[in-house]
């Protein structure tokens, strides 16, 4: 198999690394770097729980290689809080429940943080259609709208 040496900034720190051209990103940031929010679910798209933000933009890891992520800035879960401080999105998911068995709750932060640097005030079915690609099977998914909610007025 052909070795490829990447380098990609994760939560603001570069990582240099050898690896497969067949290795996904999402155990790039799980095995290599040791950052195990990011969480593997199904392996086909269709949970979210792996989303990271590539470049400002929520993707699902598990579907990108990681010598495609070569020369770019990958956030994660863990790059949200920022010197001790929560992100608005964690402290959100926090102050109205937005978890339960938080196996979504990673995927679901990046997504509500990526819809919130682009639209300061979303309505309802602004966060229902960004988040549409998370699968959440504890909450209902009303009290993570609220984190998100939450999170938005918060920033104001």
């Amino acid at each position: 198999m052909a070795m490829h040496k990447i380098t990609v900034t994760v939560n603001g720190t570069a990582h240099s690394a050898e690896v497969e051209s067949r290795f996904l990103l999402v155990h790039f940031i799980r095995e290599v770097l040791g950052l195990t929010g990011t969480h593997i679910g199904c392996d086909t798209t269709h949970c979210g729980a792996c989303t990271v933000l590539l470049d400002g933009e929520p993707v699902k890891s598990c579907t990108v290689l990681a010598v495609q992520a070569h020369g770019r800035r990958v956030m994660t879960v863990e790059g949200l809080e920022r010197d001790g401080k929560l992100d608005p999105i964690q402290e959100g998911f926090m102050q109205e429940h937005g978890l339960q068995c938080g196996f979504c709750t990673p995927g679901m932060m990046m997504t509500g943080h990526a819809l919130l640097r682009r639209t300061k005030n979303p309505s309802e079915a602004e966060i229902r259609q960004a988040i549409s690609g998370n699968l959440c099977r504890c909450t209902g998914y009303v009290n993570i709208v609220k984190a998100v909610q939450y999170a938005a007025a918060k920033q104001q």
